[in-house]
């Protein structure tokens, strides 16, 4: 079976965005640590035994960091293995995007339905503009509710093993004689 080279080039399109949009490598230095991060942030310190500790950074030295808050220490740079940071998406923003959407198919809605100007149920016409709007905002909260926090790892002690995380890899390969996908698999 041939694929037209319009679907290759949109499908290796697809997978080379995936490669762009990777997140930056962790910092391997403590003192570079101020270029990711700043007092204020809320980050999770893993120790040399393995202990997870949250808290607000304090202050960000060359070679330790302090965090305020429940379990609020200084930590040296030879006793951290990582500094990570979870990211969330608001539930208002997934709400603003169902609003946006919503509305766009009410207003969708609406001007297919003027092609008949016969009806004159203006009134109906809103309210259905207000309904899809208002179920467009719940599904986008709820969507927003239901993902998941991402961890960036923003700084890794030399030596220090993976997250724990397994990695995988696509990238497309096109040559005049191949055309494929190679998958790389790591943990």
């Amino acid at each position: 079976m041939r694929f037209p080279a319009v679907s290759l080039t949109f499908f290796a399109a697809i997978l080379g965005f995936f490669q762009v949009a990777a997140a930056q490598e962790p910092v391997r230095s403590f003192d570079q640590l101020n270029t990711r991060l700043k007092p204020g942030d809320t980050v999770y310190v893993t120790d040399a035994q393995g202990r997870e500790i949250r808290g607000k950074i304090q202050t960000l030295a060359p070679d330790a960091i302090t965090l305020e808050g429940d379990s609020a220490g200084t930590f040296q740079s030879d006793t951290v293995r990582f500094v990570t940071q979870r990211k969330t998406k608001p539930i208002a923003k997934g709400a603003w995007w169902g609003l946006a959407v919503g509305g766009g198919l009410g207003i969708t809605w609406l001007a297919i339905a003027a092609q008949d100007p016969g009806d004159g149920n203006a009134g109906i016409g809103v309210a259905i503009l207000g309904g899809c709007a208002a179920l467009g905002a719940g599904i986008g909260a709820a969507i927003g509710a239901a993902v998941t926090a991402k961890t960036l790892v923003v700084y890794r002690a030399p030596g220090a093993a993976g997250t724990g995380h397994a990695r995988i890899s696509v990238a497309p390969v096109i040559t005049a004689r191949t055309k494929g996908v190679v998958v790389a698999w790591s943990f």
